[in-house]
């Protein structure tokens, strides 16, 4: 399982750029994953879909911060990655500091960056990498109708 974690960019590189050469289609993701819930599985099995190996990019608990807020994250960036790696969909798993995915992508230049439901291809923010090095995006997965801020919410509240 922890095969599929590669913190290393370079590493990863090296990884996505052999599986390039043997016809391998590329498709990469980015996300918190705060508190993993049913609208993370289906993007994460719909951008699968999109290709042959899905590289996960996880927000670190820096960026997630930065994002979201001085409560945020509720599960430190080592477990994310950890549960996402036990996902029989996801090929490999790495970790970002970054607000965007804009250098990941340049480095490793997948053929599909996959953004889930809340965003059109239009309003990706990275959009204009994927499209500077020929790559396509994807949007995946079921409407938004499921999230970790509101499933926190929903726990605050009870009483």
């Amino acid at each position: 399982m922890t095969r599929k974690i590669i913190k290393n960019r370079d590493e990863l590189a090296k990884k996505i750029e052999e599986l390039k050469k043997q016809g391998k289609r590329i498709v990469l993701t980015n996300g918190g994953f705060n508190l993993l819930h049913v609208g993370h599985i289906r993007s994460l099995i719909d951008a699968k879909k999109h290709g042959d190996i899905l590289v996960v990019a996880v927000n670190s608990d820096t960026s997630l911060k930065k994002l979201k807020g001085d409560d945020y994250p509720i599960i430190p960036e080592e477990e994310r990655i950890e549960i996402l790696a036990a996902l029989e969909c996801i090929d490999f798993l790495t970790i970002f500091p970054e607000s965007t995915v804009d250098n990941l992508l340049l480095k490793l230049k997948p053929h599909v960056h996959a953004k889930g439901t809340d965003y059109s291809k239009e309003t990706i923010l990275e959009r204009e990498t994927v499209l500077s090095y020929g790559g396509e995006t994807a949007i995946v997965g079921d409407p938004k109708d499921h999230s970790s801020s509101n499933i926190i919410d929903i726990i605050r509240n009870r009483k």
